[in-house]
């Protein structure tokens, strides 16, 4: 039976490009300084489409850390103090508004109802992360929060899922992981936990589902899934 689920952030509980689309566009912009040749080589190492605010499925950014994500701007604009560039990425997205894959508060809500344990294990860092929970009203409902910054390394490593496991008491196996990357879901087999994948970001469902127990819409038909495999009390 399963009794805890550990959730990715974005492109999860929050819809990936409606959330990430538009902001992106300004920070590259900005960080740009205005400079159109220069912006189109910053899109280009993200993997984003300027003209249409959204990440290519193979974007970097679905799944790396903010760090990582940083290194690669370093790669195109090296002559920037890195530290003064992610206080600036971390900052800026803190703020941003997330779009909820499915209305999170009655979700959670439902979840705790029925018995189940809830984290998030992100490769954003662990501030902005918890920013983004408190804002959707949802972050009461997590046992355990984990960024790349946390202590326990980042996806596709399985540290933030066994950190869960630690906090909370729970089994690997008594765990699902759910996330809308390779990233996660390699790291949920990592720890020995169910997958679950979702359709709420960029990566299409073939990439996904040799990964997954099961590919879903949307973290919204998680609850009838389990009971329909019985994995949990009906």
């Amino acid at each position: 039976m399963i009794a805890g689920i550990i959730f990715d952030k974005d492109g999860t509980l929050f819809d990936f490009n409606a959330t990430w689309g538009a902001w992106t566009r300004a920070m590259l912009i900005a960080e740009a300084g205005d400079d159109p040749i220069l912006c189109e080589r910053l899109a280009a190492v993200l993997g984003y489409d300027m003209v249409n605010a959204r990440f290519f499925p193979g974007s970097i950014v679905i799944a790396s850390t903010v760090d990582d994500v940083a290194d690669a701007i370093l790669d195109v604009v090296p002559a920037r103090d890195k530290s003064a560039l992610l206080a600036r990425m971390n900052a800026g997205s803190a703020k941003v508004d997330q779009v909820e894959a499915v209305p999170l508060r009655p979700y959670t809500a439902q979840l705790r109802q029925i018995g189940l344990t809830l984290g998030v294990a992100t490769n954003d860092a662990e501030a902005p992360a918890v920013r983004h929970l408190e804002r959707a009203g949802i972050r009461a409902d997590f046992d355990f929060v984990a960024g790349y910054d946390s202590g326990f390394g980042a996806k596709p490593g399985p540290g933030q899922l066994l950190g869960f496991c630690r906090t909370t008491g729970l089994a690997p196996q008594a765990c699902v992981m759910v996330g809308d990357s390779t990233h996660d879901l390699h790291a949920g087999r990592a720890a020995g936990m169910m997958t679950i994948a979702v359709l709420t970001g960029p990566a299409p469902r073939e990439e996904l589902a040799a990964l997954a127990d099961v590919v879903l819409a949307d973290i919204g038909d998680i609850p009838a899934w389990l009971q329909r495999e019985k994995l949990i009390a009906s």
